[in-house]
């Protein structure tokens, strides 16, 4: 049971050591994993990061203390992006095949509704301020 979660760690060391608060910013990776520059990591490190911390706290899960945490095959997982094909769970087609694109997770996540409602306000209110000066 201790190694269902070495695919997990490899790849988040592995990320890690890619980013650019380790590589740039010369920070050690323990230190990128903590608060003030956890924010800072791509998408994919902070979910990696989430998705090994769930893999240990599973270890310790009395549900699960019979049948273990279920290895997550990430060497597949990454071959199947790199190949185009789709993961595939269970008999029929996949849930994920085709539905957005490729990502690297990098990508800036839309902007939220209450930014948009504020930069609206933002322009009335200087469009007001400058009808009331003409």
């Amino acid at each position: 049971m201790p190694s269902s979660c070495k695919d997990l760690r490899a790849a988040l060391a592995q990320c890690l050591q890619e980013s650019e608060c380790v590589m740039v910013q010369r920070n050690s990776a323990a230190d990128c994993l903590r608060a003030p520059l956890s924010d800072t990591l791509p998408l994919r490190c902070q979910q990696l990061k989430k998705g090994f911390g769930e893999c240990r706290r599973g270890m310790i899960d009395m549900r699960k203390r019979f049948r273990g945490n279920q290895p997550v095959a990430f060497r597949q997982l990454e071959q199947t992006e790199a190949s185009g094909d789709g993961y595939q769970l269970y008999a029929g087609k996949s849930a994920f095949a085709g539905t957005r694109g490729e990502t690297d997770g990098n990508e800036k996540g839309p902007e939220d509704w209450r930014e948009l409602e504020n930069k609206k306000y933002r322009e009335g209110q200087t469009k007001a301020a400058a009808e009331k000066k003409a």
